[in-house]
């Protein structure tokens, strides 16, 4: 029967994404429907084969074994600090994004990534049909991060048309970056962490095909990345470490804030409706959470969480889930997926931040797109929680 339901939801999905549409004309089918069983391939290989479940398991103790190296520094600076066996989530989620930042310039710097994104970026055009650009940036923006994939090309910004600019942006809100990932994986279940950020990838391409069809002509489809060796290698890390500690903090302050924030819009609305805005909330976004799957039972919470997440940030709201063992494991691997993704509208903020530092003219253009932007990330989230819902 579940089968059937994500048909359809999948269906629904489109249909939301055709309705925002500007050329619907201009769509091309083949490519939606090639990534669309890469995306089912994908979510039954990595959750339903003991291939996928070796993979994941690598993938989570690689990352564990290098939060274990970053906890060596944190110690050393706040040993004493935090007591032996307590969790604290600034010194054990968001301090080694720190160390993380670091890894992922030294590896920059030596041109691995370059060389990494460049091939990644060709085969994933093929399969996508979209240019060269837009395929790199698809897989730049999940090792880089949402704002620093910009940097890498800011040659190309200024001559971007709207269309191509709102793809590129599109892929960078609806993935999450390498240096953050090992940090969801110590909150939520990692086979969901992984299955979310490869559906995510393809699920961007889908939903910005779909609202934002366009084709690039193969003489204006040219890829020049910045030289990482213009910097010497000591500035670059010193720049990568205090690049991941700023991305720790702005996400500290942020959960302060908006947990603090919720937490005294819960107690007004409890005060005066005898309700948590939360649980009102949770009615609103009630349905989607029935699209992606979550058994009704469920579906009131999880509509709560998901209208955190997107009011605030994914860590607000996987914090939430944490806490809530009320939930069938289904829904918990359905939430799981939909919140592993920058969609939410602080991230609209930072990405017209990050380009406004290089670009004035496509800052405009960001901020003109940035509810469309937004619409089309949740699509994209509700997406892959349909297709991973398929196999759990």
């Amino acid at each position: 029967m579940h089968y059937t339901v994500a048909l359809l939801s999948v269906v629904v999905i489109f249909l939301l994404a055709l309705l925002a549409s500007s050329n619907r004309s201009g769509i091309r089918f083949r490519p939606l429907a090639v990534m669309l069983v890469v995306q089912l391939v994908l979510a039954f290989a990595l959750l339903n084969t003991g291939a996928g479940a070796v993979f994941i398991g690598g993938f989570a103790n690689a990352f564990a074994k290098l939060l274990s190296y970053a906890a060596d520094g944190v110690n050393f600076v706040f040993g004493g600090i935090v007591k032996p066996g307590t969790f604290v989530f600034f010194f054990n989620v968001l301090m080694p994004i720190v160390f993380v930042s670091a890894l992922i310039g030294i590896l920059q710097y030596i041109s691995v990534l370059q060389w990494f994104m460049r091939i990644v970026g060709w085969l994933l055009s093929k399969i996508t049909g979209m240019g060269k650009l837009e395929s790199y940036n698809g897989i730049a923006s999940l090792i880089l991060g949402q704002s620093e994939v910009f940097i890498s090309m800011k040659k190309q910004l200024d001559y971007l048309t709207p269309q191509r600019l709102y793809t590129l942006n599109a892929s960078a809100i609806s993935t999450v970056s390498m240096s953050i990932v090992g940090s969801y994986m110590q909150i939520i279940d990692p086979r969901y962490v992984v299955t979310a950020v490869a559906l995510n990838m393809f699920g961007g391409f889908m939903i910005a095909s779909i609202i934002n069809p366009y084709t690039v002509p193969e003489d204006e489809d040219l890829l020049e990345l910045e030289n990482p060796r213009k910097q010497h290698f000591f500035d670059m890390l010193g720049e990568y470490l205090l690049d991941g500690f700023k991305i720790a903090v702005i996400v500290a302050v942020m959960v302060m804030g908006y947990v603090a924030l919720i937490a005294m819009i819960n107690g007004l609305f409890d005060g005066l409706f005898g309700v948590s805005f939360e649980h009102l909330a949770g009615y609103a976004f009630s349905p989607l959470a029935l699209l992606m799957g979550v058994p009704f039972s469920d579906a009131i919470q999880v509509g709560g969480i998901m209208a955190v997440k997107t009011l605030s940030n994914e860590f607000v709201a996987m914090l939430q889930l944490q806490n809530l063992n009320e939930l069938s494991p289904r829904s918990i691997g359905i939430t799981s997926v939909f919140l592993v993704s920058f969609a939410n509208f602080s991230s609209v903020g930072i990405i017209a931040g990050a380009i406004k530092a290089l670009s004035d003219k496509q800052a405009v253009e960001v901020a003109r797109s940035g509810l469309k932007l937004l619409y089309g990330a949740m699509l994209v989230s509700l997406l892959s929680a349909t297709i991973a819902g398929l196999f759990i």
